[in-house]
């Protein structure tokens, strides 16, 4: 999946879509344990291996047609004030990116998390996630002419308490009502059976087509806790963990045809987007 960068605007590929979702821990090569403890002070202090990575990083995502990221950094002291969505676009060619400043910690860091499209939205929504814990976000692209049909595609980056997370997709959940096709990927930091993800199956109508991917940590993966979701109507080609450990998780990717009719825009205005509290 990931050598396959052809694209053609104009033929099947408006039917076809490339997914890739990846925490990339702002860009800092962690492939150890030992590394959050080496490596720990890149999490504040600027480094140029960090931009080595990001470039290894845009090679990867190059090969997809939308792509959601988390654990980026909006430009700070720790990434160099580079604004990571904004180079990864650069890097890798997409002409749309859009990008969720979740927590600020003064100049030092900018927690965010993004995406990346080759089609034009129609409309982009900010969300911050409710939880006892500010600082976890959503980012919420829709696909079409504003009806029933349109396709809703959320990243999310969910919290690491499990009440935290419940909440949040009950909230999500709720978003994505009279919506017919939805695709939803990202760190969601719970298992593939976990109660979270039953709930999703059930409040949203959302699948796991491709279970059992695991993703965390990246030297010796243990867990599923990154993933890509789909409404019944999208139908999964393959999926697949991709073995290229440049942060502590593996990106999964998902290859999906889009019902007939739903086709996405190639050209045109990117949204702007509003926010959401």
């Amino acid at each position: 999946m990931v050598q396959d960068r052809t694209y053609d605007p104009q033929g099947q590929d408006r039917q076809r879509l490339r997914l890739l979702s990846y925490n990339i821990q702002v860009g800092i090569a962690t492939t150890r344990r030992s590394h959050y403890v080496t490596k720990g002070w890149q999490h504040l202090l600027p480094t140029s291996n960090r931009q080595l990575n990001l470039r290894r990083i845009a090679w990867l995502i190059e090969g997809f047609d939308l792509v959601g990221l988390q654990e980026l950094d909006g430009g700070s002291l720790r990434s160099g004030f580079v604004n990571q969505i904004g180079y990864l676009a650069q890097m890798a060619r997409f002409p749309f990116s859009y990008e969720k400043i979740n927590r600020k910690l003064s100049v030092v860091a900018r927690h965010s998390l993004g995406a990346l499209t080759r089609h034009a939205p129609k409309r982009v929504t900010r969300h911050s996630l409710p939880g006892r814990l500010p600082g976890r976000g959503a980012l919420l692209m829709r696909f079409g002419e504003g009806g029933a049909q349109d396709l809703l595609v959320v990243i999310a980056h969910l919290a690491l308490s499990r009440k935290a997370r419940l909440e949040q997709v009950e909230y999500l959940a709720s978003l994505m009502q009279e919506t017919a096709h939805v695709i939803m990927m990202g760190d969601l930091n719970c298992g593939a059976d976990s109660e979270e993800l039953r709930l999703l199956r059930l409040k949203a109508d959302l699948r796991l087509p491709v279970p059992g991917l695991l993703t965390f940590p990246s030297w010796r993966p243990e867990r599923h806790i990154d993933h890509i979701l789909v409404s019944g109507g999208i139908r999964v080609r393959r999926g697949q963990v991709i073995n290229y450990p440049l942060s502590d998780h593996l990106p999964v990717a998902l290859e999906v045809m889009l019902p007939q009719g739903l086709k996405l825009p190639t050209l045109g205005v990117a949204a702007e987007g509003t926010m959401a509290a």
